[in-house]
């Protein structure tokens, strides 16, 4: 792996940080594929994005974009989905055209065959230039829960009690939060030809220690970075609590 670790100060250049890598990753591709995670951990990156194509020239306006996962039983019309995020967060402030941006159907009749499609939608896309992915305090990544296989492909996932725990505060109440989620896969997340890992927060530290300087094990499933080429790692004092005393 190599690894570039950034610990930033302030949540302002952590944003910068990262977008200055996604810039990086993208520069000279005539129609670039990003890979975009959702919660909170890059809602600041994606703003920064924002503000820099609209003062600037827009290397993106030709990207083609891909979530890395959705709830299953939500349609893009619900405001919780994941298509609503990236709509919202992502595709309207950068200005990408919608025609080019790929969300799992969570309301598929048959989840287990939406799957297997968004897979073979990434790949016939070339693959992803840049993903961006968050890390759980569990260590998942994407909504791949700890025991996952390594080599996993896209597929429909139940989703741990702590995942549905962490995710409550965007729902009524824990009986809101869905039970399960359509992800992509750690082999498919590792197709990536570069990896921007965002954390903020000491409940994040542990597991981001784990991932990267434990053993790669499924138990921890973002460990699976150690095995890629090109990854970023973009994270606050907090999270970096726990890493190395060379890398913190």
């Amino acid at each position: 792996m190599t690894l570039r670790l950034v610990v930033a100060e302030n949540p302002e250049e952590l944003a910068a940080c990262a977008s200055d890598r996604i810039m990086d990753a993208v520069a000279g591709r005539m129609a670039p594929v990003l890979g975009v995670a959702t919660g909170s951990s890059p809602l600041g990156i994606y703003a920064e994005l924002a503000r820099r194509v609209t003062f600037g020239s827009n290397p993106l306006a030709r990207a083609s974009i891909f979530a890395l996962d959705e709830y299953v039983g939500f349609s893009a019309d619900d405001s919780r989905s994941y298509a609503a995020f990236v709509r919202e967060r992502v595709v309207r402030p950068l200005g990408i055209d919608p025609a080019r941006v790929f969300v799992p159907n969570g309301a598929a009749v048959d989840a287990d065959a939406e799957a297997a499609r968004f897979e073979a939608q990434l790949i016939s896309s070339g693959g992803v230039d840049v993903q961006v992915v968050g890390i759980g305090s569990n260590g998942h990544l994407g909504f791949n829960e700890p025991d996952s296989p390594l080599n996993s492909g896209t597929r429909v996932v139940t989703l741990s009690a702590s995942t549905r725990s962490d995710n409550v505060r965007y729902f009524d109440a824990i009986e809101s939060v869905p039970t399960q989620a359509i992800t992509q896969g750690l082999a498919t997340i590792g197709r990536a030809r570069a990896i921007i890992l965002v954390a903020q927060g000491e409940h994040k530290a542990r597991a981001l220690a784990a991932a990267l300087f434990g053993p790669v094990s499924p138990e921890c499933p973002a460990s699976v970075l150690q095995l890629h080429a090109d990854v970023t790692v973009v994270i606050d004092g907090p999270a970096a609590q726990h890493l190395p005393t060379v890398w913190s």
